[in-house]
């Protein structure tokens, strides 16, 4: 009974496109394999029901009611907008935050973040990372303090990033923004974890400075995780810019931060492994 529900919610959520190939289109699901929904042939994936209930703004539980009490819900609900066909562009941008829904719950907690700083040559840079899920999308807090623990008492600066975490061909890739200004946008891909457990994840990221004429750079980067559950106000204590040569600097993780281009190659590259 749910499933013949689900089917005709199904097509009374898209009686309010032109047609059911522009639903479609705009939903990017292939029209044969959304034909069998509409029929009650076959149940949509998890991943595909998520992603029919965001578009059209319905929970799933409200695709299995009775049809009349469907109705008199939506019916009560600001009319579906029947836009004009997404882009290429606006559709590559939706598919990169649907891939947000394919990151393993494995990865989520807290990280600390290594690298070159870009600000400070010779320093490694700490930073705190949070990556959590929120309406089944992964995001990312990041905190990063100007804080060159060798010469000043306590931070200069603190940067504050929000992003969202992708799993793209077995490669997670963030896009993170700095949340007061937002002027600063970075843009991390990382190796993924090849076992059960995340231990380390090394990779590229690309980025400007704040403090050196905002030059573009780009430097190898390590994220070490931390748990699910850590004493934040500890963590925090131990970011901030370090010499590179500085106790509090495991010489693991400093070798594999590592930025190097070899002749060969000409570009800065990274294996899973330093």
């Amino acid at each position: 009974m749910d499933e013949n529900h689900l089917a005709k919610n199904l097509g009374y959520l898209c009686s309010y496109y032109p047609s059911i190939a522009e639903a479609c289109r705009k939903l990017c699901i292939n029209r044969q394999q959304f034909n069998k929904y509409l029929s009650g042939q076959t149940r949509p994936s998890r991943r595909n029901m998520r992603q029919i209930c965001d578009f059209f703004g319905v929970e799933e539980a409200e695709m299995l009611l009775p049809p009349a009490r469907f109705a008199e819900i939506i019916q009560l609900r600001p009319r579906v907008e029947t836009r004009a066909p997404a882009s290429p562009e606006t559709r590559a941008l939706t598919r990169l935050l649907q891939s947000s829904r394919e990151v393993p719950d494995r990865y989520l907690g807290y990280y600390f973040r290594y690298f070159y700083s870009f600000a400070f040559p010779g320093y490694v840079t700490r930073s705190f990372i949070r990556m959590y899920r929120a309406n089944g999308h992964v995001y990312w807090k990041n905190i990063e303090f100007v804080w060159r623990r060798d010469r000043d008492r306590r931070p200069r600066q603190v940067f504050k990033y929000a992003g969202l975490v992708t799993l793209i061909a077995e490669r997670l890739y963030v896009f993170e923004e700095e949340e007061v200004l937002k002027n600063l946008v970075t843009q991390t891909i990382l190796y993924p974890s090849y076992t059960s457990w995340v231990g380390q994840l090394r990779g590229i990221q690309t980025a400007t400075s704040s403090l050196r004429g905002r030059q573009p750079a780009a430097s190898s980067v390590l994220l070490v995780y931390l748990g699910a559950s850590v004493n934040i106000r500890r963590s925090l204590e131990r970011c901030g810019q370090f010499p590179e040569d500085a106790p509090e600097i495991d010489p693991d993780i400093r070798a594999r931060i590592v930025n190097r281009i070899t002749k060969s190659t000409h570009v800065l590259t990274v294996t899973p492994e330093a």
